[in-house]
């Protein structure tokens, strides 16, 4: 009977022990605001971890003359460039820490492909030949992943450390619009602070020719600051928790309201819409009409394609294709119609012809 209570003492004593190991990790683990604590030296985050106090927004907050840096903003060019003739699409990107503009007055230091945020948008045909060469001009490692190329990572999306350049192939087989991104850990890091962007292949038997073709790639801004007197830093509890405090089409929040991307009455028009996250979806939606047809998740096959509906979710990494005609004269909102996003700066005006008055949205 002694050895008995001596056998369960023994027990209960290492439980305690094990319990308590656990609550002490846990705390441990809900202290660390260091997105790279936890890695290696190439998991150096630099301008990564700004914290604010728990709770603090630094949503719509902009100058007094936030109206005028609008409309002197210039905004991020959505018209899709032209395709490259030949086999092989050469694409050289340089990584840059940068700091840019986010919101009206608002500057942000970012990690920047091409300098911006998103980067370049790429154009390849399905079948085509992508030759990707990224130089890393920024202060830590980087890469590139895309959405669009069945290849192993491991091989191709490797990191590039400062000062060096690496380059690889892929074939664009999967025609679509996809996101292309900085896939070195931590990967929410890296892409928060603006190193997105995205890639349209046209399928090898063409859509109808549209009139006017624009690409938007949905983003999100987690600030440790206001950004009003000096640059903004990314705040880590913030991506973690999902709590940006700006939103935008192409790195700039309402940038197109001011603005706006065109179109003539009766033109077809198409978007390609990339959700670069880090973690929320867009629900795209065009306000006063009601889209033709829609490629869900970039999927260009005619037989999946939808007709006649109204909104349709971009997911974090995801993208779709979106075609309308509008006949009537008019100013045409396009948000997310998960409509916090459309007050932190996700909505824009697609001006048909020649509109008589100014959106009320």
């Amino acid at each position: 009977m002694k050895t008995l209570m001596l056998g369960l003492g023994a027990l209960v004593a290492a439980v305690v022990i094990l319990v308590a190991a656990v609550v002490a990790s846990n705390r441990a683990l809900d202290d660390d605001v260091s997105p790279a604590a936890a890695g290696s030296g190439h998991e150096n985050t630099a301008n990564a971890s700004a914290t604010t106090p728990k709770g603090q927004s630094f949503a719509g907050v902009a100058p007094e003359n936030a109206k005028e840096l609008a409309l002197a903003h210039k905004p991020y060019p959505a018209e899709l460039p032209p395709l490259t003739p030949g086999p092989v699409v050469k694409v050289r990107m340089v990584l840059k820490d940068v700091t840019i503009q986010i919101a009206p007055g608002v500057s942000y230091q970012a990690w920047g492909f091409e300098g911006g945020a998103p980067g370049p948008i790429v154009h390849a045909r399905q079948g085509q030949t992508v030759e990707m060469t990224l130089t890393n001009d920024g202060a830590i490692p980087h890469s590139i992943d895309f959405h669009a190329a069945r290849i192993a990572p491991n091989e191709a999306f490797v990191d590039v450390m400062p000062g060096k350049s690496f380059t690889f192939r892929f074939k664009a087989d999967d025609p679509g619009v996809f996101m292309y991104h900085c896939g070195t850990k931590p990967v929410l890091a890296h892409i928060a602070n603006g190193m997105y962007g995205a890639i349209v292949v046209d399928p090898a038997t063409p859509l109808p020719k549209a009139d006017k073709e624009y690409v938007l790639v949905a983003g999100e801004w987690y600030l440790g600051s206001d950004g009003l007197d000096t640059p903004a830093q990314l705040d880590m509890n913030k991506a973690r928790a999902m709590m940006p405090d700006w939103t935008a089409f192409n790195g700039y929040a309402h940038q197109y309201v001011e603005h706006p991307l065109t179109a003539d009455p009766g033109d077809l028009v198409r978007f390609y819409v990339v959700d670069a996250g880090p973690s929320l979806t867009t629900a795209f939606h065009v306000v006063g009409t009601v889209f033709d047809n829609v490629y869900p998740n970039g999927d260009m096959n005619p037989a999946h394609v939808l007709n006649g509906v109204q909104t349709v979710d971009v997911p974090a990494g995801g993208g779709g294709v979106f075609e309308v005609k509008i006949d009537e004269p008019g100013l045409y909102p396009f948000v997310s119609h998960a409509f916090a996003h459309v007050d932190l700066g996700q909505v824009g005006l697609l001006e048909v012809g020649k509109p008589k008055e100014a959106a009320s949205q």
